[in-house]
């Protein structure tokens, strides 16, 4: 039998400006990374008569949400990226994100990344999590096998 470790993921976040690690030793939360597909890939209509037909979609959007202890030293470089991309349109959407586990061989590269908003703060008597949400014009997935 296989196991599964986060220490195995390796995450980077490449845009203008800035280049830095989101995996394994970025202080991720117990939540890590999560990343999701925007919309359906098919589309069904089915007939009065019970006849069907499928309709495969286009799209590859998505969103990638990375959680963080509110400590991690990397909610600091994202919020200078983030500062730094609205500043223009220039510079807005143009993030890739890569994240791969090593030991199954999954890769899942996402590009014309955009910083969804700054995530929530909260102060209160325990340190919490940072949730930084990203969209995504075109995530691809390969997943892997263990």
């Amino acid at each position: 039998m296989s196991a599964y470790s986060f220490m195995d993921v390796t995450a980077s976040f490449i845009g203008p400006g800035a280049v830095f690690d989101l995996g394994s030793g970025s202080g991720s939360s117990e939540e890590g990374i999560t990343v999701s597909m925007k919309e359906a890939k098919n589309s069904m209509k089915l007939g009065i008569d019970g006849e069907g037909m499928n309709t495969l979609l286009p799209g590859n959007s998505g969103q990638i949400t990375v959680n963080l202890l509110e400590t991690s030293p990397v909610n600091k470089k994202l919020s200078l990226a983030y500062n730094a991309q609205s500043a223009s349109s220039s510079l807005w959407g143009k993030n890739v994100i890569v994240i791969r586990n090593s030991s199954s061989g999954e890769v899942i590269t996402a590009r014309g990344v955009a910083f969804q908003k700054l995530p929530d703060r909260k102060f209160a008597k325990e340190g919490g999590t940072t949730a930084w949400i990203f969209d995504c014009i075109k995530v691809d997935v390969v997943m892997g096998e263990y």
